[in-house]
């Protein structure tokens, strides 16, 4: 089959991106495969070609509503109608309707969760499937930093279907062992592979030590004052992204800040506010940003210490899909790493609490009283009532130790890597099995090879500021603190 041809008459594309082709002829083929491909190659055309060359709809597995209504919005506007996603905003009479009519349907999105509904899981094997996609599947990996159970069940409904069509895993990060776990979850039969470097030669990495939270503030102030959007503040809580956000307007920057403790009305109007120009950043926890289509986000900062590499690759990885250049920039003080730490501890459910759970759900207490008694958050409680399926109360314990440890061992391999005097590229790329073949002019403010001039704001009726060096302008971003010009600090 002339794939290129296809190519061009379904897209109006003479060439594929890297790696794309090779998946399209697999899914074609037949093929389970697992597509690891950075950010802005093009993931979601590696689903549509295939649907268009073979009979039968497609099912894509998505973890976010924003993300499921992004993709069908952008289809519909480019001419394909016989797309649909199936998500909890939808009414009870519009999910009938849809249930009733997905025979219509070429391009069907939905939830893990709302897959692991009876009814919706039936009435989808019903139908013939040409592929199945699963979109960030990362996810699956119960290593990875959004770890999500319902993913984990996804490979009994794949042998459940009376005639299995062929898998696609799609993913930006994912390293040897998440590969490993993508496999062995979906149940997939000797998967193809297809792995491009997560590299982005456009983006500038920088980690500026500072000694405070307010020091921090100060840095953002000015970096906000002084230079080009739009761009990401990404901070460790909530209450950091409102407080933040409210401290940063005074830098003549339209700012809003953003997070799941926001009504879902109110995220999407910023959402949209963000992509559409009509505010320069956003301050927001990391639920925001997977899924964003905004070609033009000039700067990633993150203003806590994320808690792991593939976290920390994976937000990036949300500046420069345009293509030009754009900074990274990570704000770390030594106190972040015991913060984040107190953060995954609280973040998974303790021993007592999952105790408490199992005894109150044994007791006939519903389950959403009884978790709310024992304390679990809503998230804590997916975790548990998986786990309890298969597993002892103290298996479940030894589970969430497990997992405990795990991402205490990811916060120290991110804490080496603001104390390394290695490349920050290098360890990133090292982290993902790969080696820096080529360093671009702006690499990082460890190996020296900086220059960020272009993120230094055009004023108004007057020519561009005057360009100095790197070491001259970190310094007087932080004011009396010394720059090494060998390792950035």
């Amino acid at each position: 089959m002339d794939l290129r041809k296809a190519l061009n008459t379904y897209f109006g594309y003479d060439q594929f991106r890297p790696g794309q082709e090779d998946v399209v002829r697999h899914i074609v083929d037949g093929k389970d495969t697992i597509a690891i491909l950075p950010t802005g190659m093009g993931k979601s055309l590696c689903y549509q070609l295939p649907a268009y060359l073979k009979k039968g709809a497609v099912l894509i597995i998505s973890p976010l509503v924003a993300l499921m209504e992004d993709q069908v919005a952008i289809m519909k506007k480019n001419g394909e109608k016989r797309v649909v996603a199936l998500n909890s905003f939808l009414s009870f009479s519009d999910k009938k309707q849809i249930m009733e009519q997905l025979y219509r349907y070429k391009f069907i999105f939905i939830s893990p969760e709302m897959l692991a509904q009876p009814y919706v899981g039936k009435k989808l094997g019903e139908l013939e499937l040409c592929c199945i996609t699963i979109d960030e599947a990362h996810c699956i990996s119960q290593w990875g930093f959004d770890f999500r159970p319902d993913y984990l069940r996804l490979g009994d409904f794949f042998s459940s279907l009376p005639k299995r069509p062929p898998v696609l895993a799609l993913t930006a990060t994912a390293n040897g062992r998440v590969t490993k776990d993508i496999a062995r979850y979906l149940q997939l039969t000797q998967p193809a592979i297809i792995r491009q470097s997560i590299d982005r030669p456009n983006i500038l990495y920088s980690i500026v030590p500072l000694d405070s939270e307010i020091e921090k503030t100060d840095w953002l102030r000015i970096r906000l004052r002084e230079s080009v959007g739009p761009g990401i503040i990404y901070v460790a809580s909530r209450k950091r992204a409102d407080e933040l956000s409210l401290e940063l307007r005074n830098a003549n920057r339209a700012i809003a800040s953003y997070h799941a403790g926001k009504e879902p009305e109110d995220r999407a109007f910023i959402q949209e506010q963000f992509i559409n120009g009509e505010l320069d950043w956003i301050c927001a926890t990391n639920a925001f940003g997977m899924g964003i289509h905004k070609e033009d986000i000039r700067q990633v900062i993150h203003e806590h210490l994320p808690q792991s590499i593939s976290g920390y690759v994976q937000e990036v990885g949300r500046a420069g899909r345009d293509g030009k250049d754009s900074a990274a920039t990570l704000l770390y003080a030594e106190e972040d790493g015991q913060r984040i730490r107190f953060i995954i501890e609280e973040d998974l459910p303790h021993a007592s609490e999952v105790r408490l759970y199992a005894q109150l759900l044994s007791e006939g207490m519903a389950p959403e009283e009884a978790a709310n008694q024992a304390g679990l958050s809503e998230t804590g409680k997916r975790v548990i009532d998986f786990y309890l399926e298969q597993l002892s109360v103290d298996e479940v314990n030894a589970r969430m130790d497990a997992l405990r440890h795990e991402k205490i061992l990811e916060l120290q391999k991110m804490i080496r890597l603001v104390h390394s005097e290695v490349c920050i590229r290098e360890k990133l790329l090292s982290f993902f099995d790969e080696n820096c073949e080529m360093k671009p002019k702006s690499c990082c403010s460890v190996c020296g090879r900086v220059d960020d001039g272009w993120i230094w704001d055009t004023v108004a009726n007057s020519t561009k500021k005057e360009w100095v060096g790197w070491e001259e302008r970190l310094a007087g971003l932080l004011g009396s603190r010394s720059v090494d010009p060998e390792n950035g600090s």
